[in-house]
């Protein structure tokens, strides 16, 4: 049967999770800025995925990078990602034409969706276009024969169709940037009638491009642009030293702007003749193409201007705060008992105030913490330098290689140092992505922050991630062990509590697992619950499939990547539930029934292949009762969500669980007033 076991690709899996988000903006229920939001963010998760994704395939067919995968392999990938990604545009602008327009009108809000306006508009977008936008404009001629023009990663571009009619009359064509540093995406244009109204700055351009090119029969303009390789690649050699590793950071996030191209997306409107100049222009192939609608860019909807007030958004959660630690000393708090906080439900004030207390308490002598992604101006690293300049001991491990905050990472780094931080750069071949933070006293005791979730203040208002304060030291001192293995001393160390990847950690979800076979073997309950972002590794998958064909019951939450198949011999007993809603689900939590002595894990890892092999990451078990049992409610109620949970099939359709006879369920907003009656 094992060799029978198939897997979702991973790629298509993904998109299955992005038109779950790009549904939300259908919902009409929501407040329409909010399902405005749901249509920014499936723009811009589908602009990283080409950068990053399509971009890694595209590199495979050029044989420029090793991978599993081999060029044809690739090329099919591609084929299914495109065919994928063009009925998701469709939806897209069905979704935004059909639904979000018309509503944005009852609400008394007009988003004009061409260069065409209203009469009593005319007057002041051609005012508006002479005095605020024309100076910004450096339309170039494309020639090929002459051409240096470079066009920028993700920027708005038109390219315009022109008629000089002389002696011999003929097509030129140029390209203009939209200047988007100098004038707002969506022009508002005066009120009218009770109405607002406004307008996209490239229709405002189009509207008058005689006066940018006299001489010119405009004949037409269209909407451009492209998506560039984003990924870095380091030679692992080069991490072996911290010098090289922060300059070859530095050189790739510059190259990251003039990367290889990964798509160019266009305006299907425009001329088969004036889309083949520009191909031979720019040396762009037919496999690079993505026609789409008239309007590029669409991630920058959030930007629309709401002139009507709150009540047109969601009304914001105002985070729970927890009696016992409203205090001055939150370790004498956690001396006495675990702590548990799940966000955005709870402020992410205790745990900056836990820093803080470390950063002036006088029994404090060391710090130590794991930097992934920290918010800029984060009051995390503040109350870290503070600290050191009070003479504490600081030593922070910051992963260089964290996609995208590679820049911040470093910033923050250096003002770290400069304050007298210790500063443990990323380890050869491995990314550092436990989220970890140790408070050492002189007297020897330890408290330990272990979270699902980075240590940013920004997202915690927007990720669901849980995390606990510990005194325990059968936790505390293998954290303490996790930071020797971080500085290159504990090769050979050992973990009993920790599940920590490089280590124990698949070894031991492996007997966790066939635990719960044997269970199930000798006639006994046998239950599995995982919660996740992404589920990819076969290996992983195989052991699921195999637990479900001994009969074991596994209830799989999952945000994003799937590559396990249900409904199928092999995972009859296997079901996938995927929420989304208002927050980012992100937490990942292990649940093992162990025959009625649940084991439950809090962790940072996906069962990706890069999070279980190729990162540290950790996994620890909650001991605390009560703490327990919150969180298995917790995972219960997501389960029993029948307002934004989907199961996924085996054709990875979104099969809503709504059900009108039931009590309606929101995990989201039951869970925050769960808590709340804590």
């Amino acid at each position: 049967m094992e060799k029978d076991f198939k897997y979702f690709n991973r790629d298509v899996s993904w998109l299955s999770f992005n038109y779950r988000v790009l549904l939300e903006a259908e919902d009409e229920n929501l407040p329409i800025y909010e399902r405005i939001k749901f249509l920014s963010i499936h723009a811009s998760n589908l602009e990283e995925f080409y950068k990053i994704r399509v971009s890694e395939h595209r590199s495979v067919i050029m044989r420029k990078i090793h991978s599993e995968e081999n060029p044809a392999e690739a090329e099919q990938t591609l084929e299914k990602i495109k065919k994928e990604v063009t009925r998701q545009q469709e939806k897209f602008f069905s979704v935004f034409r059909s639904s979000i327009l018309p509503e944005l009108n009852r609400q008394g809000i007009v988003l004009y969706m061409g260069p065409d306006v209203e009469p009593f508009h005319q007057e002041f977008i051609h005012h508006f276009f002479i005095e605020e936008v024309f100076p910004f404009l450096q339309p170039v001629l494309i020639l090929k024969e002459h051409l240096r023009i470079f066009i920028r990663d993700n920027r708005l571009y038109q390219v315009v169709q022109l008629l000089r009619k002389d002696l011999f009359p003929q097509y030129y064509y140029a390209l203009l940037k939209i200047p988007y540093a100098k004038i707002p995406r969506f022009i508002e244009l005066p009120k009218h009638d009770g109405k607002h109204y406004f307008m996209f700055a490239e229709d405002l351009i189009a509207a008058n491009l005689q006066y940018v090119f006299p001489g010119f029969e405009v004949m037409g303009s269209y909407n451009v642009k492209i998506s560039r390789d984003a990924d870095i690649y380091i030679d692992e050699v080069i991490e072996t030293s911290d010098e090289d590793l922060v300059e070859t950071i530095i050189r790739e996030v510059k190259k990251r702007k003039i990367g290889d191209l990964s798509r160019f997306v266009y305006d299907r409107n425009m001329p088969p003749e004036c889309l083949q100049y520009i191909c031979e222009a720019f040396h762009i192939f037919p496999e690079d193409l993505i026609p789409d609608n008239v309007h590029l860019n669409m991630e920058n909807l959030i930007k629309l201007p709401n002139p009507c007030g709150k009540d047109l958004e969601r009304e914001a959660l105002i985070p729970i705060r927890i009696p016992q630690l409203e205090t001055n000393d939150v370790f004498q708090v956690i001396r006495k008992k675990d702590v548990f906080l799940f966000y955005p439900y709870h402020t992410f004030d205790y745990f900056t105030g836990f820093l803080y207390q470390a950063s002036f308490a006088p029994e404090v002598e060391e710090i130590l913490l794991t930097q992934y992604r920290v918010a800029q101006d984060s009051e995390v690293i503040s109350h870290l330098i503070s600290a050191a300049r009070g003479g504490k001991k600081v030593t922070v491990f910051v992963e260089l290689k964290a996609r995208f905050d590679e820049e911040n990472n470093l910033f923050t780094a250096e003002a770290m140092k400069q304050a007298g931080i210790r500063i443990i750069y990323s380890l050869p071949g491995l990314k550092v992505h436990a989220k970890v933070a140790l408070v050492r006293e002189k007297s020897g005791q330890s408290y330990a922050y272990l979270s699902t979730g980075n240590f940013n203040e920004k997202t915690a208002r927007i990720y669901s991630d849980m995390a606990i304060m510990t005194a325990n030291k059968k936790l505390t001192g293998e954290i303490i062990q996790v930071f020797e293995v971080l500085e290159g001393k504990g090769e050979k160390t050992e973990f009993n509590n920790l599940l920590v990847a490089q280590f124990n950690m698949v070894p031991r979800l492996t007997d966790m697992i066939r635990r719960e076979v044997e269970h199930v073997r000798k006639g006994e309950k046998s239950y599995i619950l995982l919660k996740m972002n992404s589920l990819q590794d076969k290996l992983m998958i195989d052991e699921l499939y195999k637990a479900s064909l001994a009969g074991v019951e596994i209830d799989l939450i999952i945000r994003g990547i799937c590559c396990l198949i249900p409904n199928q011999p092999y995972s009859k007993n296997i079901r996938i539930t995927r929420i989304v809603d208002q927050f980012l689900e992100h937490s990942r939590i292990w649940y093992f029934y162990n025959n009625g002595k649940d084991e439950l894990y809090l962790t940072s890892a996906d069962w990706m292949k890069r999070n279980l092999y190729r990162r540290i990451e950790t996994a620890f078990p909650v001991y605390d009762s009560e703490i327990k049992q919150q969180i298995i409610d917790i995972l219960q109620i997501q389960l029993q969500d029948n307002q934004k949970a989907c199961f996924i099939d085996e054709h990875l359709n979104h099969i809503f669980k709504r059900n009108n006879k039931e009590k309606p369920i929101r995990a989201q907003g039951d869970t925050y007033n769960y808590l709340l009656k804590k």
